[in-house]
């Protein structure tokens, strides 16, 4: 018994024996798992790393299209604000016109029994709005020239008249005013308008131009304001020449409401050159417009091109017009039903 009693273990060493095994057992246990810890953070690690630049690339994608897709925004707002701008700008000028409209129809009355394209006709109902307006250039030499015109393009007296009212076609002979007020010249004209009715007196008259502007005083083209267009023997602007051309609608509303501002030069082919030269407008250069007399013209003609106007550049215009013109119109006019079955 004594032996046994020997053998067993002092109380006093238990709580020494326990917490030596609790220390024991950490250390045993932070050994054995610190190297899958230290693992599993580099996998982590390495993990992360490679995630890293996948997310980096998709951010920068998707900033890149966020760019894209506001420039594309900006771009089509833009584009509507001129649109609008532009349709605003229309309104203005139809706006104007309108308003032009009514104060010339309101002088109208006011105007002496001269007047060449009234608006109203004699039973006072309103006519046909002009469709077209063709003026053509004369002096007030040229008597013969304006006959040979009235017996083959130009119709007379109750056609005239027709033409105007169905076909909303004004044709009139433009001529401006002598030097002298109510000279001989002035009177034979205001004669000769009495007979036909075909004239449109203008305040402001020019001749048509040659190439290169004119600074002597002595020539027949004389352009007082040569200093603005560069040296002496310099040429104007490319502008459309005063033998034939035509301007839209809206340029001729234009010249309507801003006729007060635009300035004039000595020859009236070259000031609409001016006037236009700073706008957006569209300058189509149509050789079909003019075509030579025949047998140019015949020919365009039988093949089912009719040229609006025939024209010899060596005589800027027909050459021996008074004699030739009748002889050009049998061979190159379209005849008198393809006016009156056209449809405008």
């Amino acid at each position: 018994m004594k032996n046994r009693n020997n053998q067993r273990v002092s109380a006093k060493w238990i709580p020494i024996i326990c917490i030596v095994s609790f220390f024991l057992g950490v250390l045993f246990t932070n050994r054995i798992w610190e190297p899958p810890e230290s693992n599993g953070q580099l996998i982590s690690s390495r993990s992360h790393d490679q995630e890293l630049p996948l997310v980096s690339n998709d951010c920068a994608t998707k900033k890149s299209e966020r760019n894209e897709d506001a420039l594309q925004e900006v771009y089509r707002t833009h584009e509507a604000i001129q649109n609008l701008d532009k349709s605003v700008e229309m309104l203005k000028m139809e706006l104007a016109v309108t308003q032009s409209s009514r104060e010339l129809d309101s002088s109208a009355n006011e105007r002496t029994s001269d007047v060449l394209i009234p608006f109203h006709n004699h039973d006072g109902l309103p006519k046909k709005k002009a469709f077209i307006v063709i003026g053509i250039n004369t002096a007030f030499s040229s008597r013969k020239r304006r006959d040979s015109i009235r017996q083959t393009w130009m119709p007379q007296g109750e056609k005239l008249v027709q033409l105007e009212q169905e076909k909303g076609i004004v044709v009139r002979f433009m001529i401006g005013h002598s030097a002298t007020s109510d000279s001989i010249l002035d009177r034979a004209i205001d004669s000769e308008n009495a007979q036909h009715k075909d004239f449109l007196r203008l305040v402001y008259s020019a001749p048509l131009l040659p190439g290169i502007v004119q600074s002597p005083e002595n020539v027949k083209y004389h352009e007082p304001e040569y200093w603005k267009f560069g040296e002496e023997g310099n040429k104007y602007f490319r502008h459309a020449t005063g033998q034939i051309y035509a301007i839209s609608k809206d340029l001729a509303a234009y010249i309507s409401i801003n006729q007060p501002i635009l300035h004039k030069y000595a020859n009236e082919d070259v000031s609409l050159g001016s006037w236009f030269i700073g706008l957006e407008v569209v300058h189509i250069d149509d050789r079909n417009m003019c075509c030579g007399t025949p047998p140019d013209c015949e020919w365009k003609a039988q093949a089912g091109n009719v040229c609006v106007a025939s024209f010899d550049w060596r005589c800027s215009g027909i050459c021996n017009s008074v004699a030739k013109i009748k002889y050009v119109h049998s061979r190159c006019a379209e005849g008198d039903e393809a006016l009156w079955s056209a449809a405008f």
